[in-house]
């Protein structure tokens, strides 16, 4: 079956990159020739080209100060900008966007706040690609619309940096097996910027999961509910309305993985388990419709659009060990915010942000602690089970970064792997499993619902347990 419906599958799933995407730089010991797509195994996985190895357990090389270098400043690029320059050891050296006065303002702001102003670099669609060409850039941030993901951290790869990319990190099976070898060739670290995984509610569950609360975890469901009628049709959040349009294009689960990626990372996909399996359902596209009927006026851009995208797409997968997962995206209709959040096993449940009977905002039945069929609140798993990170930096989270203080946590803790050598929590073969369902429920939807393979881009290296978000205690250098 086709990866994509009729419309051409780079404007669909790869969207219109910008031009000039040439790569800045090579990474060490990759040349032009390395960079072309790998040749299928028999299974469809792309062959390692000799010397490609796995960044698995891959360390960062310790350095003194991060210095960070930011593409794309819309709402979230530029909101994210402060916490990098707040983090300790941390700078931000250069800021891109195409409109160049956002890269103005975003420079003003960290002026205005007391920090070294980065370099600016815009007004352009390749005025990044002149940005990578600089020597004091160690890591990437992308914040771009999720078309350019892809390119960018692929040059970004190519060019010898580190590279973060907000969520996704590609929205097609073969640009996430090019990103996989990209970082294996290069040997630099992509990551996605999954900055739910760092919750506080989710990183306790992990850990109450790996203590063995729940007995055997059979089943886990997480996703992303959220009302976003009203920005999609706003004509300034979006930048070119370029998130409704997506919705024009497909039918696909765009951006479950803020709930997916804490199940997971509780299941131990990809150290001890892997998805193996996917099988999507969607509901009719009626929400975005009904808005506009209702509330854009006759005049706008909108009304020339058809909107195919259903507005709840649920993906059903399978795992090598059992398990199940339901992930569910939703946008479209009106609903309370919600990333689901659960996880169960034998002996118990978790829930988050339904029925919220504490002040934490989760609930939890377990045995033998509960009985009588009635939920129970979660405050006091919490505080038992509440990862170091944040009993470390919680207090400064709350101060220097938006969604509940874990945009911060996120940041920290990049930084600080950077900085003391450690290996990353979450990694690219995280980041493309995590992504994948949008591709594969393009696939099975195509195919009226049927169940379709989910690649393993460890390529066999899930059989061993490993760290990943469960870390140890750490601490960050001191700064110098």
């Amino acid at each position: 079956m086709p990866e994509t419906p009729a419309v051409s599958r780079r404007t669909l799933m790869g969207g219109a990159l910008a031009s000039g995407a040439a790569v800045a730089g090579l990474g060490p010991g990759v040349s032009t020739a390395e960079a072309a797509p790998a040749a299928p195994t028999a299974d469809g996985t792309p062959s390692r080209r000799p010397g490609q190895k796995s960044m698995a357990n891959v360390p960062f090389d310790p350095y003194p100060t991060v210095r960070v270098g930011m593409i794309g400043l819309g709402n979230r690029g530029h909101g994210m900008s402060s916490g990098w320059a707040a983090v300790p050891g941390c700078t931000v050296t250069a800021v891109c966007d195409i409109r160049a006065d956002r890269a103005g303002r975003t420079a003003d702001r960290l002026a205005a706040e007391g920090r070294p102003r980065p370099a600016e670099y815009g007004g352009s669609a390749d005025a990044y690609a002149r940005m990578l060409r600089r020597e004091d850039i160690d890591l990437v941030y992308i914040a771009t619309p999720w078309e350019f993901h892809y390119e960018q951290g692929r040059a970004a790869l190519l060019a010898g940096k580190h590279v973060l990319v907000e969520l996704p990190i590609a929205t097609r099976l073969d640009e996430l097996w090019d990103l996989v070898d990209t970082s294996e060739r290069t040997r630099r670290h992509l990551i996605l910027a999954e900055n739910c995984s760092y919750g506080r509610n989710e990183l306790a569950m992990l850990k109450m999961a790996h203590d063995g609360l729940f007995g055997e975890v059979t089943n886990g469901h997480g996703g992303y509910l959220h009302d976003l009628r009203a920005l999609l049709f706003s004509d300034t959040y979006y930048t070119d309305a370029w998130r409704r349009l997506w919705h024009t294009r497909s039918t696909a689960s765009f951006y479950a993985m803020h709930g997916l990626a804490p199940v997971a990372a509780a299941m131990d996909i990809n150290r001890g388990d892997r998805m193996t399996v996917l099988r999507a359902t969607s509901t009719e596209p009626k929400g975005l419709a009904d808005y506009r009927e209702r509330f854009v006026p006759k005049s706008h851009p909108s009304w020339k659009e058809t909107y195919i995208n259903g507005d709840l797409v649920t993906c059903l997968i399978d795992t090598a060990r059992g398990r199940v997962i339901r992930a569910e995206h939703d946008v479209s209709s009106p609903r309370p915010y919600s990333r689901i959040n659960s996880l169960a096993g034998s002996r118990g449940i978790f829930e988050d942000y339904a029925g919220v009977t504490s002040a934490s905002g989760g609930r939890v039945y377990i045995e033998p602690d509960h009985s009588g069929h009635s939920w129970r609140a979660f405050d006091a798993y919490r505080k038992e089970f509440d990862h170091w990170l944040w009993r470390k930096i919680g207090d400064d989270a709350a101060n220097n970064g938006g969604h509940g203080g874990m945009d911060y946590v996120l940041q920290w803790r990049t930084v600080q792997q950077m900085r003391a050598g450690l290996v990353p929590d979450m990694d690219v073969y995280d980041g493309a499993v995590w992504c994948s369902p949008i591709p594969l429920s393009v696939k099975s939807l195509a195919a009226g619902g049927r169940p379709v393979a989910v690649p393993d881009f460890t390529r066999g290296s899930w059989v061993n347990h490993r760290t990943g978000l469960d870390s140890r205690p750490s601490e960050m250098p001191p700064v110098v």
